[in-house]
């Protein structure tokens, strides 16, 4: 499947979306974003998952989104916040106008040195840019496996911070942390989570159909979520804090 269809798979679903996708821990904002700047940024902000942690952080808000439909939730849950159209290689905002922008499980989306000669436009000097994604706790054996169902293609050693490196154009690399948390959710939020995500969102529907019953085979199997309307599964959120050069 082409990277560019996975990526607009987003584009069918809003509600779904910001209903059953985690959150970010607000340690992960207080790293990017430690103490309160004029102008910030959430680009390819979807329904505003972290959007909602720079609000505080930020005394204008701005989120820009590709997706419409992604925008109305946000929209409607963060009427304070500029939500605008646009993507990460064409930025709909002057030169040296924001402070900081954040990419939260987006940045791999991007064409990379579009989209990071973009944001140094954007930024001020020394402005900061921060990368987020959330992945799984590979001491979580269940929820692993039901990954390997959901992205076979996908190595053990999670490939969602691909995007992130060393180097990027135009900036420096000042911080990478790991943050581990928890979250208690349902058995059936769980399994609705995973009909969110690209590859799902793109098979066929007897493909979808056979993927989410593994998935809720593996709940049944497993001695930590066997017979539990409720789990706890751990989460690991990397971070990665870059200054512009």
């Amino acid at each position: 499947m082409p990277e560019h269809a996975l990526a607009r798979s987003f584009e069918i679903i809003g509600d779904d979306y910001d209903r059953y996708r985690p959150g970010f821990p607000e340690a992960a904002a207080a790293m990017i974003v430690p103490t309160t700047v004029d102008v910030g940024l959430d680009l390819g902000a979807g329904t505003g998952k972290f959007t909602e942690l720079l609000v505080d952080r930020a005394r204008r808000t701005v989120a820009v989104e590709p997706s419409e439909r992604m925008l109305q939730v946000l929209r409607v849950k963060l009427p304070d916040v500029e939500a605008q159209i646009g993507a990460a290689e064409r930025i709909p905002l002057g030169d040296a106008s924001v402070d900081v922008v954040t990419v939260a499980q987006a940045f791999h989306w991007f064409d990379r040195d579009a989209a990071c000669d973009e944001i140094a436009r954007v930024l001020v000097p020394r402005g900061a840019l921060g990368l987020l994604w959330n992945r799984s706790d590979p001491t979580c054996t269940w929820d692993r496996a039901c990954h390997r169902i959901a992205h076979p293609a996908v190595s053990e050693a999670d490939a969602t911070t691909d995007g992130a490196a060393e180097e990027l154009p135009h900036f420096e690399l000042v911080r990478r942390e790991e943050i581990h948390w928890a979250e208690r959710i349902s058995r059936d939020h769980y399994l609705r989570r995973w009909a969110t995500v690209s590859s799902l969102l793109v098979a066929e529907e007897s493909t979808r159909a056979r993927m989410l019953g593994e998935i809720g085979a593996v709940l049944d199997s497993s001695a930590d979520t066997r017979g539990r309307e409720m789990l706890d599964l751990p989460q690991v959120t990397d971070v990665y804090v870059y200054r512009r050069a």
